[in-house]
């Protein structure tokens, strides 16, 4: 046999492995880790009964850009869970507060022209639904009341918003703003609404322009009063007066934010949520990693004591299989998001077990083929060749388990399903390319026929009862 193609395999298939993960731990590509894993909290947000499932995918693809928008979480994990509920994992996230407000608000924005304005509650009759086709009753954070009337625009008028500091506002003063951008149609009808709210003298509640959003007025400036009465302002002059507190800043750019991604395509109720400490999340992780070397040791003892120098080829082999996986792992968190979790860890885990058992059914393998009178060379190749048969059903059966299991399961247990899969397709590109032709040269070295712990050794005959057979 031809050994040059052996040690093309052979070569390449250990610079890959190991080429590659040394070369993105140079680039400080390192894996992204889960909620369980990194810390964070997540939240379980319900729809109402019968929404669509269209509608689910909707929402949680404005709930994913406004969180990304942020830059407060690494990677968001946002999915449907059931038929109207959806999970929202924030690992790494510090402020809880602010990423809630901005996966949760439904952000329904309305301009709205000011009836009046008072400290109390008005008389009955009126709607305190921020319904935009009625008159209603609608209060500010200070707890202040308006009534105002149907909305001259809503936030479908709007193309988006970015958040700036002073500029020119709709009543004058500075601060941070937000500046929306309206539609063609969107930016006639504020200018047709400030021409109605012109007509009435400067200090009537009625010359303000009430910006309501998720039904809480957020602010109701007025007309300057050098705007003339019938006079229009241009809607591209326009902004929402944040003010200049101390949070005033983040209060603009969370606006911003939900104005720019648009409205969620329904309300949603905190079902529940849970929390977890970075501290808790290094100490799992720590644990996982050391049950898994732990294991891998074990499992690399009992593989060299009993196998002789096929074990060894067995504990190369899980530094070629851990590389790829590992390599993996972290240039799909890179390219996808993909993040690591505690189950996914386990899944590694658990994978350590699988390609055991494919050098256990190959080294079995040859030995059976020895014990039969073949030679120790054609005992090799040949017991590969039945060996990667069995190799081959047994993870498929594993691989399909994998994908039914991320197709059904739901949250973490997708992790382990992942890692799981990725795990079964690296177990077989391994054993073709680095344990075949490892083996197939080892046995036509001197490792192959001298010794206790040669292959010869582990076959548990000597040479002369290979020959007589």
């Amino acid at each position: 046999m031809n050994r040059r193609p052996l040690w093309i395999s052979l070569i390449l298939t250990l610079a890959l492995a190991w080429g590659s993960l040394a070369a993105m731990l140079a680039s400080n590509w390192e894996p992204k880790l889960g909620l369980d894993l990194q810390g964070g909290f997540s939240v379980v947000l319900a729809a109402p009964e019968g929404i669509e499932s269209d509608v689910l995918d909707q929402a949680v693809e404005t709930m994913r850009r406004r969180i990304e928008s942020l830059g407060a979480v690494q990677e968001p994990e946002i999915s449907v869970q059931g038929d109207r509920r959806i999970l929202v994992q924030l690992p790494g996230v510090e402020d809880r507060e602010r990423a809630l407000s901005a996966v949760g608000t439904t952000g329904q924005l309305t301009f709205r022209p000011v009836l009046d304005i008072q400290a109390v509650a008005p008389e009955a009759g009126l709607s305190l639904t921020d319904d935009p086709g009625q008159t209603v009753v609608l209060q500010d954070e200070s707890g202040i009341y308006y009534v105002l009337g149907p909305a001259f625009l809503t936030g479908a008028d709007l193309t988006g918003a970015e958040p700036g500091f002073g500029g020119v506002q709709i009543g004058g003063g500075g601060g941070w703003t937000v500046d929306p951008s309206f539609t063609s149609e969107g930016g006639d009808k504020f200018e047709a609404a400030t021409g109605v709210l012109s007509t009435f003298t400067y200090g009537d509640p009625r010359r303000q322009l009430a910006i309501v959003l998720d039904g809480t007025v957020i602010s109701a400036p007025s007309i300057a009063a050098e705007v003339g009465p019938g006079e229009t302002l241009p809607a591209d002059t326009v902004v929402i007066t944040i003010g200049d507190s101390q949070d005033s800043q983040r209060e603009a750019e969370d606006l911003a934010t939900v104005l720019k991604y648009g409205a969620l395509p329904t309300t949603f109720e905190r079902e529940s949520e849970g929390s977890v400490s970075a501290s808790l999340g290094s100490d799992s992780l720590r644990a996982g990693l050391l049950a898994g070397l732990a294991g891998l040791i074990l499992v690399a003892i009992a593989l060299v004591a009993y196998y002789r120098v096929l074990g060894l080829i067995a504990v190369v082999g899980f530094t070629v299989f851990g590389s790829l996986l590992i390599g993996t792992i972290i240039f799909l968190g890179q390219v996808q998001g993909t993040t690591l979790t505690l189950s996914g860890v386990t899944g590694i885990i658990v994978s350590i077990g699988i390609t055991a058992d494919s050098y256990i059914v190959f080294f079995e393998r040859v030995k059976e083929e020895h014990r039969r009178g073949r030679a120790l060379k054609p005992a090799v190749d040949y017991g590969f060749k039945r060996a990667f048969r069995t190799i081959v059903t047994a993870d498929t059966v594993t691989f399909v388990g994998s994908v039914l299991l991320w197709l059904l399961a739901i949250g973490p247990v997708k992790g382990f399903a992942l890692t799981l899969g990725i795990a079964t397709i690296i177990d077989v590109l391994v054993a073709y390319f680095f344990t075949r032709p490892f083996a197939q040269l080892l046995v036509r070295s001197r490792f192959g026929e001298g010794g206790a712990l040669s292959i010869r050794g582990a076959m548990g005959r000597s040479a002369a009862e290979g020959v007589a057979s």
